[in-house]
């Protein structure tokens, strides 16, 4: 007496008459049976790959760097701190920000004095000043973000030399 391989109820002929799998071949029988069935296709579930794949492409990590926090947390985060050009990217932005507030408070210091001297002409100063050195600051950033998301690598004179060291 045969028992499907499928469902396990009584077989009686060449399928099983309640899932309609083929019965398993006889013991000496010829081996003329069909093949067995595909497997099922993958749904998702089961065990997770244990491969580390980057959820974001190289692009688009690079260009992410140069936002608030972007470049720190590409430089903690698994997958993405074992890649050079990201972390080229990262220092590199890093090191953007702090000499943009460095300049910003030497500016600053600076303006201070003269509004000391000359306090309407300082003010209308330092008003073009800090506009422009936020206007040029937000150009650069834009302009590396572009570079970064377009795959080419542009060096800042200063601090690309050093990012490279760092990555």
């Amino acid at each position: 007496m045969a028992f499907c391989t499928n469902c396990g109820s009584e077989v009686q002929g060449r399928f099983c008459a309640k899932c309609g799998a083929p019965a398993p071949a006889a013991p000496g029988a010829s081996s003329s049976a069909a093949p067995p069935p595909p497997p099922p296709p993958y749904s998702g579930a089961g065990p997770p790959s244990t491969a580390k794949t980057a959820d974001l492409d190289e692009n688009i990590a690079c260009a992410l760097c140069y936002t608030f926090l972007g470049a720190i947390l590409f430089l903690v985060l698994e997958p993405y701190n074992s890649n050079r050009v990201i972390r080229f990217h990262a220092f590199q932005a890093i090191f953007l920000a702090i000499a943009w507030f460095a300049l910003h408070i030497l500016l600053s210091i600076f303006l201070g004095v003269v509004l000391t001297v000359v306090p309407i002409l300082g003010f209308m100063l330092a008003t073009v000043l800090h506009g422009g050195l936020m206007l040029g600051g937000l150009i650069l950033v834009l302009m590396l973000m572009y570079k970064a998301y377009n795959r080419e690598r542009w060096v800042l004179p200063v601090i690309g030399p050093m990012a490279e060291k760092q990555a």
